[in-house]
């Protein structure tokens, strides 16, 4: 099975771009040349770091009956990508195309959806298939969903991981609902923002924990370098203590957030810093009623997260619901998007433009 990898892996460097015009497959959007041949796409050869992300020709992938085949036109890149490419997650095998959101048009598939500007996403796409980082991307039929008119193609193609696993957080484990105060810290990032945004919808008074009181839309921005959180979510809450929180931070606000939580407050956790290992007052935990719950997007298929989507929707179209600031790169320069989301420099959501 290695040599097999290494193989192809060989191959494929040979086909390696280093950037230029585009060859035609998608100069205009809405034209897409016969999907056929080879396209361009982002390959993970080896693990490591982003320089080290090829764009390489492959083969256009081929639908099967239950399948359709979606030119890509933009694509976001989540640090759960970048994670991919660092080799951080076990399912996933080589070579193989990162890349979870993306939005583009049906050019194979049913007849009634031949022609269609979708969006979608999915926890499969780039781990266990090939994903969206390249010209074209094969999914289910059954994941197959209209983009919101409202949303240009960029900001749809933002969308898809900070916003599906925010509803998962906020709806599915947290079940915030009107009244209640939610907490969310890193509120200034891409969930984190997502999050704020679904729990106002849904009638909940947020409250943002961030370095800086600059962005984020919470209702209370609070700075953790500036004043003690808890006890300013107490005062907030006339000592009653926050409904829910979200941790988008993963280990260091872990117990500023878990003290700020009232009785049976709900904890929902999804990502991890370090070793992933905190510590808290476990008699506490227990006198309070309070509930630690994991939530994992990846564990979403393209064909679950596409349910996320339809829940979505309405939000989107009536403005509620607002796509992160979009900064693009084309999909020749890849490995700069990446290294600027490894970084932290990047400023917005990056999404790769497909065509260039």
């Amino acid at each position: 099975m290695e040599a097999s990898h290494l193989a192809t892996a060989h191959d494929e460097r040979k086909g390696e771009i280093s950037g230029g015009p585009d060859d035609g497959v998608l100069s205009q959007p809405g034209i897409a040349r016969g999907a056929v041949g080879e396209m361009r796409a982002a390959r993970i050869l080896e693990f490591g770091k982003p320089e080290g992300l090829r764009v390489v020709e492959i083969e256009t992938p081929r639908p099967t009956p239950d399948e359709v085949l979606i030119a890509v036109w933009a694509a976001g890149v989540n640090p759960s990508d970048v994670g991919n490419l660092a080799g951080r997650f076990s399912q996933t095998t080589l070579p193989r195309t990162p890349g979870r959101d993306y939005a583009g048009v049906v050019v194979q598939g049913p007849a009634e959806l031949l022609g269609k500007q979708i969006w979608g996403t999915g926890g499969d796409l780039g781990f266990t298939r090939d994903g969206s980082h390249a010209q074209y991307v094969v999914v289910p039929t059954g994941s197959v969903r209209e983009k919101p008119a409202v949303l240009s193609i960029e900001e749809a193609a933002g969308v898809g991981a900070p916003f599906v696993t925010a509803w998962l957080a906020v709806v599915r484990a947290a079940h915030v609902t009107a009244g209640e105060t939610f907490l969310v810290t890193g509120s200034r990032g891409a969930v984190g923002s997502a999050a704020v945004q679904i729990a106002r919808w849904r009638g909940a008074r947020t409250i943002g924990v961030q370095r800086g009181t600059e962005g984020g839309g919470a209702d209370v921005l609070l700075d953790f370098e500036r004043e003690g959180v808890a006890k300013r979510v107490l005062e907030l809450t006339s000592g009653r203590g926050a409904s829910a929180c979200l941790d988008t931070v993963g280990g260091p606000l872990f117990d500023t957030a878990l003290a700020c939580l009232g009785q049976r407050g709900r904890f929902v956790a999804i990502t991890a810093k370090g070793d992933g290992r905190v510590s808290f007052d476990l008699r506490k935990f227990y006198h309070r009623e309070l509930r630690l719950v994991g939530v994992d997007s990846l564990k979403l298929d393209a064909s679950g997260a596409a349910e996320v989507l339809d829940e979505l929707r309405d939000g989107f179209t009536s403005r509620v619901l607002r796509p992160p600031n979009i900064h693009t790169y084309p999909l020749a320069q890849a490995a700069d998007a990446y290294a600027a989301v490894a970084n932290g420099s990047a400023a917005g959501k990056l999404v790769l433009l497909a065509s260039c």
